[in-house]
C-alpha cells in the first residue's frame, strides 16, 4: 500500500503573512464559521491583521461574510465545513485533556473529526520527547489510513460504510473489493478490542494509537490519536499507552455528556464535497 507523505516542517524561510492566511482557510474549513476576534487569539495576531486577511480571502474567494459578525468559506474553498456546529467548544473540552495525555506519555496527541472519508485534524498537542511526530492541526487524511479515524469509522453501520466507500454515491475515494473486504475485517477487530493502531499507513516511520470519542446518546463525536515514531511504538504501548488513551477518550466522554443538552456536542452529518 503506498504511504502518504504528511511530513510538515517549517521551512527554512518562513512567511509569516502567507502562514496567517492559510491557517485562517483552515479554520474556516474545520470550523464552518469564524468570528474575527476568534481567529485572532488563534492566530496570535491583531484584529485588525486578521480583518485585512479576511479582506483578500472574500476577494479571492476563499471566504464570504455571514449575516452575522462572521465569515464563513466562499466558494474557492473546495473542501466543505467538518459539519460540527460546536468545533471551538469540542477544543475547549478536550484540549486540557490532551495536554495531560501528551505530558503522561510524552508523545504527540492528535483530536479528529471524520468528514465523509477524511479526517480533519483540529488539535495538536506535541510531545516532550527531542524525537517526535510533529503538528498536525489543519491536515486532512483518508480516514481508513489513521488510526483515530479507523475507530471513528468501526462504529458506523455495515450500510453506512458500504455506502461511503462502495455506493453509487460514495464520498470516500471508492475502494477496490479487495481492500473493502480487508477494511471491513480491520474494523471488526478495531471494535472487538476498543482502540485502532496505524502502522506507518499515512507516514513511513510514524505509527499511532486511536479511538472514538461518543456523546451520551452514544454518537462519535471526534477521535483522538497518539502518535509515535515507529522505533518505540512497542515500548511506548508497553508502558501503559493504551490505558492512558483509554482513561483520556472516557473523561473526555463525560466532559461531553455534561454539556448542556446532555446529549453532549452535536455529531453533525459530513457535508456533501462543494
Amino acid at each position: 500500500m503506498q504511504k502518504l507523505r504528511v511530513s510538515r516542517e517549517i521551512p527554512r524561510y518562513p512567511i509569516d503573512a502567507v502562514d496567517n492566511a492559510l491557517k485562517l482557510i483552515e479554520l474556516l474549513r474545520d470550523h464552518g464559521s469564524v468570528r474575527l476576534k476568534d481567529a485572532a487569539v488563534e492566530l496570535g495576531v491583531a484584529p485588525s491583521t486578521v480583518h485585512r486577511l479576511l479582506a483578500m480571502l472574500i476577494y479571492r474567494g476563499f471566504a464570504e461574510r455571514a449575516r452575522g459578525r462572521g465569515y464563513v468559506p466562499g466558494p474557492a474553498l473546495g473542501a466543505g465545513p467538518a459539519g460540527h456546529g460546536r468545533i471551538s467548544e469540542l477544543r475547549a473540552l478536550a484540549q486540557p485533556l490532551l495536554e495531560d495525555l501528551a505530558a503522561t506519555v510524552r508523545e504527540t496527541v492528535n483530536l479528529m473529526v471524520r468528514v465523509g472519508g477524511e479526517v480533519r485534524f483540529l488539535s495538536t498537542v506535541e510531545g516532550s520527547r527531542p524525537v517526535r511526530v510533529g503538528d498536525r492541526q489543519g491536515t486532512v487524511l483518508p480516514a481508513h489510513r489513521a488510526s483515530a479515524g479507523k475507530a471513528m469509522l468501526a462504529r458506523l453501520d455495515p450500510h453506512e460504510l458500504e455506502q461511503l466507500y462502495r455506493g453509487e454515491t460514495a464520498t470516500a475515494r471508492k475502494l477496490n473489493e479487495a481492500d473493502y473486504a480487508a477494511l471491513v475485517r480491520e474494523l471488526g477487530f478495531v471494535r472487538d478490542r476498543g482502540f485502532a493502531a496505524n502502522f506507518e499507513g499515512t507516514e513511513e516511520g510514524v505509527s499511532a494509537l486511536g479511538m472514538a470519542i461518543t456523546n451520551a446518546e452514544g454518537e462519535v463525536v471526534c477521535g483522538i490519536s497518539v502518535a509515535i515514531p515507529q522505533s518505540r511504538f512497542r515500548e511506548v504501548f508497553d508502558a501503559g499507552l493504551l490505558g492512558e488513551t483509554a482513561r483520556t477518550a472516557k473523561l473526555l466522554e463525560e466532559r461531553l455528556s455534561e454539556v448542556s443538552g446532555g446529549s453532549g456536542l452535536d455529531r453533525g452529518q459530513p457535508p456533501s464535497p462543494r
